[in-house]
């Protein structure tokens, strides 16, 4: 039987707990490190093991890339039979400070604290830092702390921070029970704001775990509803090429040091007369893809995205607000797409988008995966209908962590 067990190295030696069984598996946690690999290195978080954020602390850096590559080569095998005779391609990230986001938990009794889910649980967790997000969300979250949380009203149960590429300003977000008082949520907000200058705007949302069960990334979610706002409502966010408006509420990549090799790869020696970018968000690729295509159709499902997209895109680029599966089954474009572009949500586009996109035979498909189970699920019945893998690139948006972003760039 296979027994997983985290945070240990391969040709470690543990004794080990078994936490869960199921059939043909089960679940342990390290009770003794018996035999340490000379490899391991000391974790620089304090609350590595404790929070359920990070899982790769204890390895060092120059490791995670090569047991990332190993594992999206072992997944594609084990769910779709696909051999990646390929190189892949590995795009490394500084591994400290390169978060532009963070989603904290908050606790107002029986004093402010501000922090994330323990290990495997839902148990709250309280922080003073977080060593993954930018230097600018770190002061803010050592701020809020220092000033007790300015009478933070009871109803906040979570708090979204999203910095700007010159880490300078960022936006807060935060999500409340429907019966919130807005003028007390409001009163907060210029508190803040006056406090703490590098906070361009509170936004109030109604608690996501009572709106829905889906993230701010997924195809079609159900948008949670505004309850208040003060300040700005968008941040300016500028890559090497272009600038993007986001709101809060709205998806971006967190990586701050990989967005433009990121766009340059999906984007970069692509053209043709025309291009279908689809999950599109704000429009991070398809600004870049505007400069190189006739004209370009751009699919978004959430309403706060989609608003940011229609500001954010040239005139050769036609936003469409549409879940993916309804605008390709309409199949509005008159001819195939010399391009298409998908970064789809971590549940993967799904087999019905994938039919579509079979039937529409574009020669080019670049998949932007989040989640090799979901990328190996999807890309196996392009392969079955002539596509090949032309390039494989991993990107490391999320050091630290066991995420794997990937870019697979497919031609027939």
């Amino acid at each position: 039987m296979a027994v997983f067990v985290p945070f240990v190295l391969p040709g470690e030696r543990v004794e080990a707990e078994i936490r869960q069984e199921k059939p043909g598996f089960a679940r342990g946690s390290v009770a003794q490190l018996i035999e340490a690999s000379p490899d391991r290195v000391e974790a620089r978080c304090p609350y590595f093991r404790q929070c359920g954020g990070c899982h790769y602390q204890h390895i060092p850096y120059e490791r995670h890339l090569g047991f990332k590559a190993e594992i999206l080569r072992e997944t594609l095998r084990r769910i779709s039979k696909i051999e990646l005779k390929s190189e892949i391609h590995l795009h490394a990230s500084p591994p400290w400070n390169y978060r532009n986001r963070t989603r904290l938990q908050v606790r107002t009794a029986p004093e402010f604290a501000l922090g994330y889910l323990r290990t495997s649980s839902h148990e709250f967790l309280a922080v003073r830092e977080c060593p993954i997000s930018s230097p600018l969300l770190n002061r803010v979250i050592a701020r809020l702390l220092e000033l007790g949380g300015l009478n933070c009203p009871a109803v906040v149960e979570e708090i979204e921070l999203f910095a700007e590429a010159a880490d300078e300003r960022l936006l807060a977000w935060a999500f409340c029970g429907l019966d919130a008082d807005k003028g007390a949520l409001l009163c907060w907000a210029e508190a803040i704001e006056r406090e703490l200058p590098e906070i361009s705007g509170v936004t109030f949302f109604s608690s996501r775990r009572r709106s829905s069960e889906r993230s701010l990334d997924d195809d079609a979610p159900m948008e949670a509803k505004e309850l208040a706002q003060s300040g700005a409502k968008a941040i300016r966010y500028r890559t090497k090429d272009h600038e993007y408006q986001v709101s809060a509420g709205a998806f971006f990549q967190g990586n701050r040091y990989l967005v433009d090799e990121l766009v340059s790869v999906v984007a970069g020696n692509a053209s043709g007369d025309g291009g279908l970018d689809l999950y599109a968000g704000v429009g991070l690729f398809s600004v870049a893809l505007a400069g190189n295509f006739h004209h370009i159709f751009s699919v978004e499902a959430s309403q706060t995205s989609y608003a940011d997209l229609v500001q954010n895109v040239p005139a050769n680029v036609k936003a469409v607000g549409a879940r993916t599966e309804d605008y390709l089954r309409s199949r509005p474009m008159r001819k195939s797409p010399d391009l298409v572009v998908l970064d789809p949500p971590r549940t993967g586009a799904g087999k019905a988008v994938i039919r579509f996109l079979v039937e529409l035979g574009a020669p080019r498909v670049r998949y932007v995966s989040c989640d090799p189970a979901t990328l190996a699920r999807d890309i196996g019945p392009l392969l079955v209908a002539g596509y090949h893998i032309e390039e494989a690139h991993l990107f490391d948006l999320f050091p630290e962590t066991f995420h794997i972003e990937s870019v697979m760039l497919l031609a027939r």
